[in-house]
């Protein structure tokens, strides 16, 4: 018992840091490409509380680009992933399975393999509590419908989600 413990214990741990190295390379799903300070059109400010995002919807116009600084207030690592409802729901998928040990090899994710969210157009963030991430992302022109949201196992299912109007 003991052993399935801190079996279970060093693959969470390993699953949150190769998720939070994933999540914030540069240029990841569409987030970065190549955008620096000096591209920001604004700033906006969230919070990620336990379960919940603050503010729960921001309007945003397109081709506009924003650094999203995302503070974590809770107690527990989140993400901000930015991406259609589909593409949310299969990032939702891939975090499920990897937390319920269906491996998906993320070192192939440039070679179009595995779970590639930059085919997903999407772009996020892994933020520890405590701290503040910052994503550099540019609003698509060619969407309607877009949220932000963490998928942590159980986060989006409690309420962890936002709207963007656009």
């Amino acid at each position: 018992m003991r052993y399935t413990l801190l079996t279970t214990s060093l693959f969470a741990l390993s699953l949150s840091l190769i998720t939070g190295a994933a999540l914030a390379a540069p240029g990841h799903g569409g987030g970065g490409n190549n955008l620096t300070e000096a591209d920001v059109d604004r700033t906006i400010s969230l919070e990620a509380g336990d379960m919940w995002f603050d503010p729960e919807e921001l309007e945003l116009a397109a081709g506009e680009v924003v650094k999203f600084e995302i503070t974590n207030t809770g107690n527990l690592e989140h993400e901000f992933v930015i991406g259609s409802k589909e593409a949310q729901e299969e990032h939702r998928q891939m975090m499920l399975d990897m937390a319920n040990g269906e491996g998906h090899d993320m070192s192939n994710m440039s070679q179009g393999e595995g779970h590639d969210m930059a085919n997903m157009s999407m772009a996020g963030v892994t933020i520890a509590p405590g701290e503040t991430g910052t994503l550099l992302w540019s609003v698509p022109d060619n969407v309607n419908e877009l949220e932000y949201a963490c998928n942590i196992p159980g986060h989006y299912e409690s309420g962890m989600y936002g709207n963007f109007s656009l």
